[in-house]
């Protein structure tokens, strides 16, 4: 009598799919902010104020020392063309700022965990809210362009400059984004993610963001010309209004790069860390 051994087949293994699956987290995170518009109010909102209180506030002073402009009215004019550069990239710090804030919650509501149980490609969860991010930060742009345009800010940039401004603010926008992410992971509560990326936020203000490097005493300047988002800052600056802007633009891309680089890798070793 022969034994007959039966082989049970293996269940076929299932299938990911990265691409919907991150459509998924997308729209997860874009139904999260049209049933949380404070939150984007805010985001945008604050920009929006420094815009305000730089222009009327200081301008008329502040842009009387740019050279070439009165104080008064003319001051005020010159002073933002020359701040609105900074008060965009601040409308994306403030968003990335969103974002970590979004992750830490998730994170802390034990979402994320849940996430990690079901049958969907790891990378869209994280991709979700980095997408998310990216539109959000771009109708904030818009809404704080318009309100530049309102105050008196005239860039001079013709079709290819405002293109080149487009892609340049998505290439830093993504960069700023990953660190957010990661930092959104590593931070113990939604206050610590609140306030873990404050210093970037005030890396313009010692920087060309507001004044003239040249008007800082000689180690302030040093940093300020060597830190990464003056010639970010430049860089927006001289495409907005069509002017030269030197190798501004590859190092403020090399910077972005490194960041996005550096950022995606230690948010994908966060997220895999509890697996």
């Amino acid at each position: 009598m022969s034994t007959h051994t039966l082989t049970v087949p293996a269940p076929a293994a299932l299938r990911f799919h990265p691409l919907r699956d991150s459509a998924t987290m997308l729209r997860r995170n874009l139904k999260r902010m049209l049933r949380y518009p404070s939150m984007t109010l805010t985001l945008v909102g604050m920009p929006v104020i420094f815009l305000l209180l730089f222009v009327y506030v200081f301008g008329g002073t502040l842009g009387a020392g740019l050279g070439g402009a009165s104080i008064g009215a003319d001051g005020r004019a010159a002073y933002a063309n020359y701040v609105v550069p900074t008060i965009l990239l601040m409308t994306v710090m403030s968003t990335v700022q969103g974002t970590s804030i979004s992750i830490a919650m998730d994170m802390t509501e034990g979402i994320i965990a849940r996430f990690r149980t079901m049958h969907i490609a790891r990378v869209s969860v994280l991709t979700g809210h980095v997408l998310g991010s990216m539109i959000q930060a771009a109708l904030g742009l818009v809404i704080v362009i318009g309100v530049a345009l309102l105050v008196g800010f005239r860039p001079t940039a013709g079709l290819g400059g405002w293109l080149a401004t487009a892609g340049f603010l998505a290439a830093v926008t993504f960069a700023l984004v990953w660190l957010a992410v990661a930092l959104g992971q590593v931070s113990k509560s939604v206050e610590t993610a609140s306030n873990v990326l404050m210093p970037l936020v005030l890396l313009p203000f010692i920087g060309s963001g507001f004044v003239p490097t040249d008007s800082m005493p000689a180690g302030l300047r040093w940093f300020a010309e060597y830190q990464p988002f003056t010639p970010m800052i430049d860089t927006l600056r001289g495409l907005m209004m069509d002017q030269p802007i030197g190798n501004s633009g590859w190092i403020a891309l090399a910077w972005s790069g490194i960041i996005a680089l550096g950022g995606y890798l230690w948010s994908k070793r966060l997220f895999d860390r509890e697996s």
